[in-house]
């Protein structure tokens, strides 16, 4: 269920992430610019507008505790900003040839994970003799582009999803930045660009790319979703791999909220979720339910605009019977105690919608 709803912007986010309190989002909007908003009575202000990258900022993370915000774009720069009255840059080295296109923070923020075009994942620590980002690469046997990543919870190990219809696991592990790791489920060698597992599709005759990964709260299970429609997780404990075929459009992002529980979403514009247990996967819920299309009826000449920007159609034709009124782009945790309470996500529409789980 939408407990609140938020028209952001104009033009589609391509990402988001939130500050550690969740009062502020900083927001892609679909172009070389960062937007960070501030929540003021109730509505989001536009607080502050980074402007460093040259092409369009493909992902970005906010570290809750050290309160850095990293973005990553198609200039194939990334950037670590703190913020001293005014957001600074400090370059990072990634020495890759692609664009970049996701990044994410490890748990305890000494380190940060960016994929990239280049088929290959950096990992980027901090330097403290040449006060800069340095970066080291993880390469075989990724064969094309990284479209997503996730931290296992011991800061080691790196979950990636890429468009070469595979999932895998690599260990991240820097001697001078990590501690020795101990031994996981997943295995025990675990030298850097180690790879532990790779995943293709299960399901025969079927495969896409891997649009987005998962590790569960406990590190023992990853979720995958992929352009062929299909949800699948694996348990490594128990070394099953289970899945489910939908009928839905493509998802494009998930997250695990409890051991058992995540939610998906992308292409159907609504956030679904399913359910894994005893080593299968199963549909349990829509987040809200579908009403009918409806019909808008005529439009002035700036509303054709503004629905040429958030539906590519300038016709009044019909309105969705979703909160979001095209594909969402990002899931979110954004309120947690004992388990996930609410979720954020955002879309083509421009929307940020904050959902009760």
């Amino acid at each position: 269920m939408a407990s609140e709803v938020h028209d952001l912007i104009e033009g589609p986010i391509t990402c988001h992430c939130w500050n550690r309190d969740k009062t502020k989002i900083a927001v892609s909007p679909n172009n070389n610019l960062v937007q960070i908003y501030a929540k003021q009575g109730g509505k989001w202000q536009l607080e502050h507008t980074l402007k460093e990258h040259d092409q369009r900022v493909m992902g970005m993370d906010w570290a809750p505790t050290t309160n850095r915000l990293v973005t990553c774009g198609a200039d194939r720069n990334a950037y670590v900003w703190t913020l001293e009255k005014e957001w600074k840059p400090s370059l990072v080295v990634l020495r890759i040839n692609r664009a970049a296109t996701c990044v994410k923070w490890s748990p305890l923020e000494n380190k940060f994970a960016v994929g990239s075009g280049a088929r290959s994942i950096s990992i980027c620590h901090f330097e403290k003799e040449h006060d800069w980002w340095v970066s080291k690469h993880i390469k075989k046997p990724i064969r094309s582009t990284v479209l997503s990543l996730d931290w296992h919870p011991n800061n080691v190990l790196i979950a990636c999803g890429c468009s070469d219809f595979k999932a895998r696991v690599f260990s991240a592990y820097i001697k001078d930045v990590d501690e020795k790791p101990e031994s996981t489920c997943w295995g025990k060698k675990m030298t850097l660009g180690n790879l532990m597992m790779e995943f293709t599709s299960p399901a025969i005759g079927s495969g896409g790319w891997v649009h987005d990964v998962s590790f569960s709260p406990s590190g023992n299970k990853l979720a995958w979703v992929s352009h062929d429609s299909l949800v699948c997780v694996v348990n490594q404990e128990s070394n099953s791999v289970s899945f489910e075929k939908t009928k839905e459009l493509p998802f494009v992002a998930c997250q695990f909220i409890s051991e058992t529980n995540f939610l998906v979403a992308g292409h159907g514009c609504f956030p679904a979720m399913f359910k894994h247990d005893n080593d299968k996967v199963a549909f349990s819920n829509k987040l809200e339910q579908q009403g009918e299309k409806k019909d808008t009826g005529g439009l002035k000449a700036m509303d054709k605009f503004k629905r040429l920007d958030k539906q590519a159609s300038a016709t009044a034709d019909t309105k969705l019977g979703t909160t979001h009124q095209n594909g969402i782009t990002q899931i979110s945790v954004y309120k947690k105690g004992a388990n996930v309470e609410n979720v954020a996500t955002t879309g083509v529409d421009g929307r940020l919608v904050i959902w009760k789980v």
